[in-house]
């Protein structure tokens, strides 16, 4: 490392050193610590970085802005200060992961105590992408679709813009009810057409991971999963289930009452988790599935015999019957509440 950059390296640690050894810093430590930390952190190596990241986070009481500074920068710096700093309160953790991207929030989820407050807002998070994502083709779709037709006219020659205009139907008459009709529906055959095209091509261009629609386990839902599981909190298990499976907390609770941990390896390989992390959770939910058989877990023996197209299928299957079960008991709450006001 050349000598000026490791002078600044040195000089970095020392001052988090410094400031790791007092047991109460004063307010005008604080201050003064925070008006030196962030032109040093600047000015230093990502190595140092990273150092100085992970001894901040064994601190109590970190200024404000330094802990949101730190816990901003790239997650490969940030990961050991977002998993571990008592500094960071919900607000904070909530602006990073909402701020910062998927990386963060993940590290987040991996935090020793999660309050419900922000436990709501990782899982929130899913939605708001999805929404994004989803808007984000479209837009690619049509900026897609003018370059293509702007590409195409450039590159025309005259005698094919000649060819192309002697087939093309002239553009209907604004004063013609009929031609403007006739001109809409054309125009919705051809977008029902491309539409068709784009399906099949998606269908046979899809990869071997392509889940078909099947409802699949988010990045941070299945860390949560993961993480509940390790703890056993079997309550905040059983909210994050049913938001993945966007159905009502009674299906969740009845997939896992099943003791022998069928129904619920079901759901995981069925949702698209990986083996392992299933493997794991069911060991943790039920003890009995962590012993060995012979010479393999009970687990890994159960997920064997499931295959993950049939537990898709299952837990769609699931899901509709929950879907119906509860949109008959709204109608009918909804029927009794209206003879009850006209009684």
């Amino acid at each position: 490392m050349p000598q000026p950059m490791r002078g600044k390296d040195v000089v970095l640690m020392a001052t988090v050193s410094s400031f790791e050894n007092m047991p109460r810093p004063s307010r005008s430590a604080l201050t003064q610590f925070a008006q030196l930390f962030q032109p040093l952190f600047a000015a230093s190596s990502d190595e140092a970085r990273r150092q100085a990241a992970a001894a901040l986070a064994q601190c109590k009481s970190v200024p404000r802005p330094v802990a949101l500074f730190v816990a901003s920068q790239p997650i490969a710096i940030a990961a050991p200060f977002l998993i571990g700093s008592e500094s960071l309160d919900d607000e904070m953790l909530v602006y990073i992961a909402r701020t910062q991207g998927e990386a963060h929030a993940r590290a987040i989820v991996r935090r020793a105590n999660l309050s419900p407050t922000v436990i709501d807002a990782l899982v929130g998070l899913r939605h708001d992408r999805a929404a994004s994502e989803g808007r984000s083709v479209v837009e690619d779709e049509a900026r897609e679709h003018d370059e293509t037709t702007t590409r195409t006219a450039r590159d025309e020659t005259p005698a094919a813009s000649a060819i192309r205009a002697s087939i093309t139907p002239p553009l209907p008459d604004a004063n013609a009810p009929s031609a403007l009709g006739e001109a809409a529906s054309r125009a919705a055959r051809e977008e029902r057409l491309r539409n068709e095209l784009r399906n099949l091509v998606q269908h046979f261009n899809r990869g071997a991971d392509d889940r078909l629609g099947l409802r699949t386990l988010s990045p941070v839902q299945e860390a949560l999963l993961v993480r509940f599981s390790r703890n056993r909190e079997t309550g905040h298990f059983a909210t994050t289930l049913a938001d993945a499976l966007s159905a009502s907390r009674w299906l969740a609770e009845r997939i896992m009452l099943d003791i022998s941990g069928k129904q619920l390896a079901t759901t995981l390989i069925g949702t698209g988790m990986n083996r392992k992390d299933a493997a794991f959770i069911l060991e943790r939910l039920y003890p009995h599935l962590a012993e060995k058989e012979g010479d393999i877990l009970r687990s890994h023996r159960l997920l064997g015999t499931l295959d993950s197209e049939q537990c898709g299928e299952r837990v769609e299957a699931w899901r509709r019957a929950d879907r119906y079960t509860f949109s008959g008991k709204d109608e009918m709450d909804e029927t009794m509440e209206t003879a009850r006001k006209s009684a």
